[in-house]
């Protein structure tokens, strides 16, 4: 296999022993193991609070990737995953298989979470880039808002030499339609030499006049908090008195170069593709990193991986529930479900020859239905329970949800498996 630098190889076939034993729908249905928090949000009076336990789950839905260096299996086309819990059901569907979309919908009572994701990967040697494009969407029909969003890019380092290592990294900023039009803007920070600022998260939350509300901060790994703006202002000032550097020294420059990359790093335009140091040279070693301003809030705290995580693909106990399929499953299930794909199962039971060898059949059935159809003019292959639109929130291409999947009619559905 010859990868290319710079090549998306979001397409390309990779060896099992790369894999996890997870379809990349299962993935996206990760997202919802702090759905908590869209119910927080919907529970809020006020549109600048919900408006933080968004932006604090769409946070909290990256922290499961920390560590989790196994490559999900690509959907075959018309592939779907289900889950149900006491509080919320999602569906996502293999939509399109060139390009890779996967496509979702979840809800409840509280709110409605849907989107689309079409993941691009690009090698470069000693590093692997994921861009998770696509934009997702949180509606709180209480409140009759909307709150859009894409998500950040994922750097994956030292992939052939050395420590294996990630971080999620660049801008994510929410909008919020509907009522006061807010936005959140959040800054993942790229790591420096030293580790300090590796997983940081921090940013703003602003009114259309660009006032800051509120100041959100903490690592996308662990937790999420929030504090008044003046808080956050006084600590700087703190910093500042204890750097102790008298004026117009070497110290005191530093200081006011962190203060002043503090302050303006959430803010800093950065194209969503480019992969770059957030703040520049400003960031330095001698400065330390406030972990809890005093009055903050604490919005999310991610849930401490089972111990045996390490011997289990870094799974969490969330992700560890996925693959699970009950006697009286089989009943109602959708025969298209990623719990049903025998490349799976064997990994999960430790059989990689039985996994390389489902997972060939498949990719060559999935070639063969795809040639049959081209056979066939006019018969372009049409998602069972999504069709491509247009969002009314952003006026970009999305996939809406047909409904009707819980109807359990699975008559007409394709054998793909």
């Amino acid at each position: 296999m010859t990868l290319q630098l710079g090549k998306d190889i979001s397409k390309t076939s990779m060896p099992v022993i790369f894999n996890e034993p997870l379809s990349f729908l299962q993935r996206v249905a990760e997202y919802m193991e702090y759905a908590v928090l869209l119910k927080q949000a919907s529970q809020q009076e006020s549109p600048v609070l919900r408006l933080q336990y968004v932006a604090a789950f769409a946070v909290s839905a990256l922290a499961s990737n920390w560590e989790r260096f196994g490559k999900p299996f690509n959907p075959i086309l018309g592939e779907t995953y289900e889950l149900q819990r006491e509080d919320f059901r999602i569906i996502c569907e293999q939509v399109s298989h060139h390009p890779p979309v996967s496509a979702f919908y979840a809800d409840s009572e509280d709110f409605i979470f849907h989107g689309s994701i079409h993941p691009k990967l690009k090698f470069w040697g000693k590093s692997l880039e994921v861009h998770p494009k696509g934009i997702v969407t949180v509606e709180l029909p209480k409140w009759k808002e909307s709150y859009t969003w894409q998500n950040v890019n994922c750097i994956l380092h030292n992939v052939l030499v050395g420590q294996l290592w990630m971080e999620q990294s660049g801008p994510l900023e929410i909008r919020q339609h509907g009522g006061d039009n807010l936005k959140a803007k959040l800054c993942f920070v790229k790591s420096t030499l030293n580790g300090k600022d590796i997983h940081r998260v921090e940013g703003f939350i602003t009114n259309q006049e660009k006032r800051k509300l509120l100041f959100l901060y903490g690592q996308w790994t662990e937790i999420l908090r929030s504090c008044e703006p003046s808080l956050y202002e006084e600590t700087l000032e703190k910093i500042k008195l204890e750097a102790k550097s008298p004026q117009g020294s070497p110290g005191h420059k530093k200081v006011l170069a962190k203060l002043h990359s503090l302050k303006v790093g959430a803010f800093k335009p950065l194209h969503q593709d480019a992969i770059e140091e957030p703040f520049g040279s400003t960031v330095v070693d001698d400065i330390p990193i406030v972990d809890e301003i005093p009055g903050s809030v604490t919005l999310w705290e991610a849930t401490p991986r089972p111990s045996n995580s390490s011997d289990y693909y870094q799974f969490t106990t969330f992700a560890m529930s996925l693959n699970e399929l009950e006697p009286d499953m089989g009943e109602i299930l959708c025969p298209t479900d990623s719990r049903l794909r025998p490349d799976i199962r064997k990994l999960e039971n430790g059989d990689q020859d039985g996994a390389a060898s489902e997972k060939a059949r498949l990719e060559e059935k999935q070639r063969n239905n795809r040639k049959a159809r081209k056979q066939k003019k006019g018969n372009e292959y049409a998602p069972r329970w999504f069709q491509s639109g247009i969002s009314p929130y952003t006026g970009q291409e999305d996939w809406i949800y047909l409904g009707g999947y819980w109807d359990r009619n699975y008559t007409d559905v394709e054998d793909i498996f």
